[in-house]
């Protein structure tokens, strides 16, 4: 069963529009212990949101996730995992964080409660609530 995320990413350095223009991208950069872990546990097939940080803090589009993790190719810290990720549509509506802190449905969600953490899982509920609030 495919399993859902939260990929947050500052749009000035590769936002959503990069990885629509790219089609597929290298998902690379992840260093936090618990982000890993995270990126590690992905199935090829997985529904992904991409969120940008910086002064958007919205949710952006879908992905989906491409490949199963393996090791960062940089080949500079061998604990290190990457994964490779394909653009989806952009959402109908962004979705801001002040709006998914303000539903108290999400007050367990990664985004929401570790707010450093850059690869976030969701719970099926929380992706269907997501999906119908960005009007998709």
């Amino acid at each position: 069963m495919a399993r859902h995320w939260i990929l947050k990413t500052e749009p000035s350095e590769y936002g959503f529009s990069d990885l629509v223009r790219d089609r597929r991208t290298r998902w690379e950069g992840v260093s936090n212990a618990v982000a890993l872990k995270h990126l590690r546990s992905m199935l090829e097939g997985d529904d992904a949101f991409i969120y940008h940080t910086g002064n958007e803090k919205s949710l952006i589009g879908l992905a989906r996730i491409a490949s199963a993790p393996y090791p960062d190719p940089s080949g500079k810290d061998p604990r290190l995992v990457v994964v490779d990720v394909e653009a989806g549509k952009p959402l109908p509506r962004q979705v801001s964080l002040a709006e998914i802190k303000a539903e108290p449905a999400f007050k367990d969600l990664g985004l929401v409660r570790l707010s450093r953490l850059s690869v976030v899982p969701v719970e099926p509920d929380q992706w269907t609530r997501l999906l119908k609030m960005a009007g998709v």
